[in-house]
C-alpha cells in the first residue's frame, strides 16, 4: 500500500472530451487550503515506511521556439518563457521485494512513476520483485505515442493501456513519461485503489490527484460541489504541449480503454443465464437436500447442480487469498519480527469474513497467527461482537491447531472526537452519515487497537485475562464485493420483488458498476490511512468471472427466506469449510452490526426513531457533525 500524489501547475488543462454528456467540472468547489506538508503528512500515514517527492520544471519560448525543458536540460539563454511544474509525491508501505524502496521511481530515461498497487496475475513477475520497480522497467518499454494501433503497427511494443490492462490486481499509478511529454494516470477498472482529482477550477488552477484527502472541507456549509471528485476508473493521459497563440502550456485529458478483451467483458458485467426455466427452479426441493452433482437437461447443456458449482468457487477463492496472501511475495525485511502476525481479517463473525479467515487458515503456514479485528461500539451486546465470537468458536473447532487471535476492539462515540473530525477527511468526498458511521467503523477496526483473551482454547474467554493488545499486520482481508456479486443486500430481494430475476440482474449490475464510487475508494482511504493495506479476494478478477458464469438462480434464490436464499452460492461455500453455524447467518451491515449507527442517530437526530423519519443514513452532514 502506497500513498500517491501529483500537483500540476502552469498548465492549462482542458476537460471537454471528458464531460461530452455530462456538465463540466464546476467553476466553484468547497474550500480546501492545505500545504504540501500537509499532504505530506497524510501520504505518511498510508506509507510509513518511506517518502519522496520529484518536481519536472516545463519551460517554453513563447517567442515561436516551440520546445519544452524539463529541469534536467539545458536552456541557457532562452528569453520569455512559460514555466509549469509536476510535483510528483510517493510515501511507500513496502510488502513486496528483497530492497527497500524509495517513491518516486526515475528511471536513466528521466521518465517518473508513483504507484500504489499489486500485480497478482496478469504479468509474469518473479517472487522477490517489487511491483514498483518491475513496473517502472515494464514502462519503458512502452512506445511513447498514445495510440494503441500505432504502436502495434510501426514498432510492435505494448502501448502503456496496453500494459496497464494486462494487470490483474488492485493499482493506481501516475507516471511521467519524458520523451513524450505525456502524464498518464489512472486506477484499475473496480476501483480497488483510492485516487481523488481535483480538476482546476476558477478558484483553484491547479490539477491534483491525490491518494488521500489531506483535510477536511473547511465550507461545507457553502453547498458548492466536494474538492475532491473519486477518479472514475480508468486509463487516463495528458500530453502537455504549447501554444504559440497564447503563450502557454496546455494539455487535454484524454481517456484510453481498457484492452484487454476479459477485463472489458466483466466491467460490463454481463451473465449468461439469468432467468431459469421452471424445471431448473430448485424450489421443488427442501432448501436442506442435497441434489445430484450433475442433472441432464433434455434443451441443452449439462446443468450443474449447487454443490459442484459451490467447488468451482471455492477453489477460485481459496486460489484468490493464496494470491494476496503468500509470504514468498510479502517484503521480507519485516518477516523476521519476534511474534510476527502478516495477516489480519476485518472480521463480523458473519458469513463473508468467516469463509475469508477459514481461507487463510488453508493459506497461511500455522506457525503464524491470525488476527481477528472486530469493532463494536455496544461492548460485549454488539451484534457483531456476539456473531463474532461465536465464529471463533467455529473456527476454533474447523482448525483447532491454529491460533486464533480475536481482538475486540471497544469504542464510544463521545470519546471520538478527534478521530471523527479525521475520518471526515477520509470519507471525502463522500459526505453522508452512513458514509461517517461505516469510515469511523472501518478505521477503527484497520487500526487493530483492542483487547484479546489470553488464551486458545474452547474453553470459555471470561476464565481468561484480557490484555490490551495491538495488532501489527499490515495485510488486512475485507470481505467487500460478496453482497454485490451475490444478492446480500436488502435492496437486491425488493428488486427481485419488483422485477424477478431480471430487476435483481439490473441491481446487482448497478451495484458492481458503481462500487468504485460508493465503497472501494473510500474503504481503501480508511484503511490504509493506519499504515495497512486492505486487499479484496471477492474482487479478484478471476472469482468475478466465475461467479458471473454461474446462473443467477444458484447464486441466490430469493424465492428462499434471509440466511438462506441471499448468497447461496457462498453458503454453499461455507459448509465445504465446515462452517455450518456462518453458514445461516444473515446479512448486516458494520454500521448496525457494530452499533455505531445506534449512537449516531441519537446524538445527531436524538433517537433512533427520529434518524429513521429522517432517513438519517443519506442525509449530508451539511456542518462540523454533532458526533465532533
Amino acid at each position: 500500500m502506497c500513498g500517491i500524489a501529483l500537483i500540476v501547475s502552469g498548465v492549462r488543462i482542458d476537460t471537454s472530451s471528458l464531460f461530452l454528456d455530462s456538465t463540466c467540472p464546476p467553476c466553484e468547489t468547497e474550500k480546501l487550503v492545505f500545504s504540501v506538508d500537509d499532504l505530506k503528512a497524510a501520504l505518511r500515514k498510508r506509507g510509513p515506511d518511506s517518502i519522496g517527492s520529484k518536481k519536472v520544471s516545463l519551460q517554453f519560448n513563447v517567442l515561436g521556439q516551440e520546445q519544452i525543458f524539463n529541469e534536467l536540460e539545458h536552456n541557457f539563454g532562452v528569453q520569455n518563457l512559460a514555466t509549469a511544474e509536476l510535483h510528483l509525491l510517493g510515501a511507500t508501505l513496502q510488502l513486496r521485494g528483497i530492497n527497500p524502496l524509495v517513491q518516486p521511481l526515475v528511471d536513466a530515461s528521466g521518465n517518473i512513476l508513483v504507484y500504489n498497487g499489486e500485480i497478482f496475475g496478469g504479468i509474469k513477475i518473479a517472487s522477490d520483485c517489487n511491483d514498483a520497480e518491475f513496473l517502472m522497467q515494464t514502462l519503458g518499454k512502452c512506445c511513447s505515442c498514445d495510440s494503441n494501433l500505432h504502436c502495434h503497427l510501426n514498432s510492435g511494443e505494448n502501448s502503456i493501456p496496453d500494459l496497464l490492462s494486462m494487470i490483474k490486481g488492485p493499482w493506481a499509478i501516475i507516471y511521467w513519461q519524458d520523451n513524450s511529454r505525456t502524464l498518464w494516470f489512472g486506477r484499475d477498472a473496480f476501483g480497488r485503489r483510492s485516487l481523488l482529482v481535483h480538476w482546476p477550477t476558477e478558484e483553484d488552477s491547479r490539477f491534483l490527484l491525490s491518494s488521500v484527502s489531506p483535510v477536511s472541507p473547511t465550507d461545507q456549509a457553502s453547498g458548492c460541489p466536494s474538492y475532491w471528485e473519486e477518479l472514475p476508473c480508468g486509463i487516463y493521459s495528458v500530453c502537455v504541449d504549447a501554444s504559440s497563440s497564447n503563450g502557454c502550456l496546455f494539455g487535454e485529458v484524454r481517456r484510453h480503454e481498457y484492452t484487454s478483451s476479459m477485463l472489458k467483458e466483466l466491467i460490463k458485467w454481463e451473465r449468461t443465464s439469468i432467468e431459469p426455466k421452471y424445471e431448473e427452479l430448485p424450489s421443488s426441493q427442501d432448501v436442506n437436500s442435497t441434489p445430484l452433482e450433475t442433472v441432464p437437461c433434455e434443451t441443452g447443456p449439462i446443468q450443474f447442480s449447487t454443490p459442484m458449482l459451490a467447488h468451482t468457487v471455492l477453489n477460485a477463492l481459496k486460489e484468490s487469498v493464496l494470491r494476496r496472501t503468500s509470504l514468498y511475495t510479502i517484503y521480507q525485511a519485516v518477516i523476521p519480527q519476534e511474534n510476527f502476525v502478516p495477516m489480519a481479517v476485518l472480521f463480523s463473525g458473519g458469513l463473508d469474513s468467516m469463509i475469508l479467515a477459514a481461507l487463510l487458515d488453508q493459506c497461511l503456514d500455522h506457525c503464524y497467527e491470525i488476527d481477528l479485528l472486530n469493532v463494536s461500539f455496544d461492548g460485549q451486546s454488539a451484534p457483531d461482537r456476539i456473531s463474532a465470537k461465536a465464529g471463533l468458536k467455529e473456527l476454533r473447532r474447523v482448525s483447532p491447531s491454529r491460533r486464533w487471535r480475536l481482538v475486540e476492539i471497544d469504542a464510544d462515540l463521545s470519546d471520538l472526537a478527534f478521530e471523527t473530525s479525521h475520518v471526515m477527511s477520509l470519507i471525502e468526498p463522500a459526505n453522508t452519515y452512513m458514509d461517517l458511521n461505516i469510515g469511523i467503523a472501518l478505521w477503527l477496526a484497520a487500526r487493530g487497537d483492542g483487547w484479546v483473551f489470553d488464551g486458545n482454547s474452547d474453553d470459555d474467554d471470561s476464565n481468561h485475562a484480557r490484555i490490551k493488545y495491538k495488532s501489527k499486520a499490515r495485510i488486512v482481508l475485507v470481505g467487500s464485493g460478496a453482497d454485490e456479486q451475490c444478492a446480500g443486500y436488502g435492496r437486491h430481494r425488493t428488486s427481485y420483488r419488483r422485477g424477478s430475476w431480471l430487476g435483481l440482474n439490473e441491481e446487482m449490475k448497478l451495484d458492481m458498476q458503481r462500487i468504485w464510487k460508493r465503497n472501494l475508494g473510500r474503504d481503501d482511504r480508511l484503511i490504509a490511512d493506519n499504515g495497512k493495506e486492505a486487499r479484496f479476494p471477492f474482487l479478484d478478477e478471476d472469482v468475478i468471472r466465475i461467479l458471473l458464469d454461474i446462473p443467477l438462480w444458484e447464486v441466490a434464490n430469493l424465492d428462499q427466506p434471509s440466511g438462506i436464499g441471499d448468497k447461496k452460492i457462498l453458503r454453499e461455500v461455507a459448509k465445504l469449510l465446515g462452517l455450518y453455524e456462518a453458514a445461516v447467518l444473515p446479512k448486516r451491515a458494520i454500521q448496525f452490526g457494530s452499533r455505531i449507527a445506534r449512537e449516531s442517530n441519537r446524538k445527531n437526530f436524538g433517537s433512533n426513531r427520529a434518524a429513521n423519519q429522517a432517513s438519517a443514513g443519506s442525509v449530508t452532514i451539511h456542518k462540523k457533525s454533532n458526533m465532533s
